[in-house]
């Protein structure tokens, strides 16, 4: 009898301490797709020292193009994608009142919208996995879960993500936030 997949999505994978040397050393992933045929997530704390307007020739508004772009992760730098949230989501499909988009164009349209409530974070790259390899990774424990929330994706010190989050999560896990970059160094 076939295992029931449990699905990811909507999760954040932390950095279990398990990939020093690693690009995702000291991540926070958001898990915005994940099922039998794969995942795709966006690591939430690694702004690039560009501009949302450095990567992109799209009409957008000047504020917008000032933004700073994010690097979703490893794979494929050049595709877009961003998240977004505003008051009314009707269709959220990673979290509740968060949607994850592709199109330049429903970027250049959420970004004149006149919504006080509507926040866009926009990344270069993901994060991506194979089927059955994100669950492989899971049983070797290299990644930590903790529910994402719109204040992870939207409100957080991205510099700080990681450490915050896991000194939310017990005392074990200060241990590591506050642990030194280099384990050497200690």
């Amino acid at each position: 009898m076939a295992e029931d997949f449990n699905s990811l999505k909507g999760q954040l994978l932390l950095d279990g301490g398990k990939l020093h040397g690693s690009w995702f050393h000291r991540s926070v992933v958001l898990v915005c797709q994940h099922d039998e045929d794969g995942a795709l997530g966006l690591v939430l704390n690694k702004p690039s020292p560009a501009k949302i307007g450095d990567a992109l020739v799209a009409d957008l508004p000047d504020v917008m193009k000032e933004e700073s772009l994010y690097v979703g992760g490893p794979v494929q730098s050049t595709a877009l994608s961003f998240l977004r949230t505003d008051s009314f989501i009707p269709e959220a499909n990673v979290i509740p009142g968060l949607n994850l988009e592709h199109s330049i164009d429903e970027l250049v349209e959420c970004a004149e919208s006149f919504s006080p409530a509507q926040q866009i974070r926009v990344f270069a790259g993901y994060a991506g996995w194979a089927p059955g390899q994100l669950d492989d990774e899971m049983e070797r424990d290299a990644w930590l879960l903790h529910p994402a929330s719109l204040d992870h994706v939207f409100n957080a010190a991205s510099s700080d993500l990681w450490s915050e989050i896991l000194k939310t999560m017990g005392w074990k896990f200060r241990l590591l936030a506050d642990a030194p970059e280099d384990i050497s160094w200690n």
